[in-house]
């Protein structure tokens, strides 16, 4: 397994973000799928630059901000403290030793837990829905969003230092067998497969081009409509919920 050591600013990442926050058309597609499911005071997990956070607030729903690195977090306030209710931001360490204990003040605060594109960058991920789990009130709702099939992990996966891909089976059993009954779970994005694939595996890019994600933008209702054709039986992501039981 790959052991990735902590970086303080995430270049690749950060440009990965810079990228997807033009597809205005992919998040909105995310966000749709998982906004049944958002419900009551609301935390983001690893908001980033708040490409999906914007979509959080513009519903006015009540939602905490947080993320692992500082330059993040003063992105957050940057982007969102001149509106009239600003967000609260925090900075959160899903994978800290002691969770429970440095962030007491949160602990079964949460209605929903929203956690996007985060969990395949922790090393134990059970640990880490451990501490959503923590965080949610009875009955709160854990949203998990990572991407699928470990057959596509190649240097996009390593050089955004993810140390593992999911499928159905593997999202859902990380998350029941952390006390969360499933209620949820599904593939998204079949036709990204194949760009992931060529891109990352054939030819060997770091980063995923920026124009390659422009076009797949705006090609997104038709991707939308192949996923309905195939059932959402297969895709480049998997999204799964969870209910915190007790």
């Amino acid at each position: 397994m790959n052991n990735f050591k902590y970086k303080e600013k995430d270049i690749e990442g950060h440009k990965t973000l810079d990228v997807f926050s033009e597809a205005d058309k992919y998040n909105q597609w995310i966000f749709d799928i998982i906004r049944p499911y958002c419900k009551g005071n609301i935390i983001e997990i690893g908001s980033g630059i708040g490409n999906i956070s914007q979509l959080l607030l513009k519903e006015n729903l009540s939602v905490v901000l947080s993320d692992l690195r500082e330059n993040y977090c003063q992105t957050l306030r940057d982007e969102f403290g001149h509106l009239e209710n600003p967000p609260r931001i925090v900075n959160l360490d899903l994978a800290h030793p002691d969770f429970n204990n440095v962030y007491t003040g949160l602990l079964n605060s949460f209605d929903s837990l929203v956690i996007l594109n985060v969990l395949e960058h922790i090393k134990d991920d059970h640990q880490a829905i451990q501490n959503c789990y923590s965080l949610l009130k009875d009955g709160g709702h854990l949203i998990v969003f990572v991407p699928a099939l470990q057959s596509l992990y190649n240097r996009f996966d390593k050089g955004l230092e993810h140390y593992r891909r999911y499928n159905k089976k593997t999202l859902s059993e990380v998350i029941s067998q952390n006390k969360f009954t499933v209620l949820h779970r599904q593939y998204m994005n079949f036709v990204g497969i194949f760009g992931w694939f060529v891109s990352g595996k054939i030819l060997g890019n770091k980063i995923v081009p920026d124009k390659q994600v422009r076009l797949y933008n705006k090609l997104v209702p038709v991707f939308k409509v192949v996923d309905k054709i195939i059932l959402n039986s297969i895709g480049l992501g998997v999204i799964c919920v969870g209910k915190k039981t007790v």
